[in-house]
């Protein structure tokens, strides 16, 4: 590793603080007036910061002239390929069947669904065009976030950790990283973070890590808009009595943004 590592680091590391700092609060006072312009600068924010990060690695870590696989972005093999196909969909075993029910939930149902999301409910898609952006900021996630915690992060820290130090650390930052979503948020998405980390270090690569969070991530965001997109056209739905903080629905498909 060379000294542009750590500055790259910390970049992440600044990028990071002015997530919480800056563009969550500002998402907060915008969506008190703007809830679908506030949703779209939020999705645009975050992907812009996550491609600029990833991006930025990449270039790096081959300037450095380092290997693909030594960073995970070589596809599993043999006995550790069947069991990411399999994990992905089981995945989706588990994920098409809610998908389905809250498809088929009456008014009343949706009604009560659209209290369980709580205030998260702000940031969350409701149109057809909402929906395409969301999915494009999970695909974001899914690759960005793997890369930059899964990937870059452990590599980093493996020498001076070990192994599974290196995946403790990976999940504490990521946690941290979403700060914003409170406790219950933390906890979440260190579980989250350290279910992908132990699916890398079993398969050896970042490919399932990055298609099971993408995959997690827009199931949540069609489950949303299955809940919403019926409730915002009726004007004056979307209430800005309660600042969005990150809650999740108790019963439903939970994302890691």
């Amino acid at each position: 590793m060379a000294t542009i590592d750590l500055a790259y680091l910390a970049l992440i590391a600044v990028a990071l603080v002015a997530d919480h700092l800056v563009i969550w609060p500002r998402f907060v006072k915008r969506a008190v007036l703007d809830p679908p312009r506030a949703r779209l600068r939020l999705w645009w924010s975050w992907m812009g910061m996550l491609w600029a990060l990833t991006i930025l690695g990449m270039g790096l870590w081959i300037h450095e002239g380092r290997s693909l696989e030594l960073l995970g972005l070589t596809a599993p093999v043999s006995w550790r390929l069947w069991c990411s196909a399999m994990l992905v969909l089981a995945a989706l075993a588990l994920y098409l069947p809610t998908i389905a029910k809250v498809a088929k939930a009456s008014g009343s149902r949706k009604a009560s669904l659209r209290t369980r999301f709580g205030s998260a409910a702000a940031m969350l898609p409701s149109t057809p065009a909402e929906l395409a952006w969301f999915v494009a900021l999970s695909l974001t996630a899914g690759a960005c976030e793997e890369f930059v915690f899964r990937g870059y992060l452990m590599w980093f820290v493996h020498p001076f950790l070990g192994l599974w130090g290196a995946a403790a650390a990976s999940c504490s930052a990521f946690a941290l990283a979403h700060a914003y979503q409170g406790a219950a948020g933390i906890i979440k998405t260190g579980l989250l973070g350290a279910l992908m980390a132990v699916i890398v270090i079993a398969t050896g690569s970042l490919l399932p890590a990055i298609a099971l969070h993408a995959l997690i991530d827009v199931a949540a965001g069609v489950v949303a808009w299955l809940v919403f997109r019926e409730d915002r056209q009726e004007p004056g739905v979307v209430s800005a009595a309660c600042p969005p903080q990150r809650a999740q629905a108790a019963d439903e498909p939970e994302g890691s943004f």
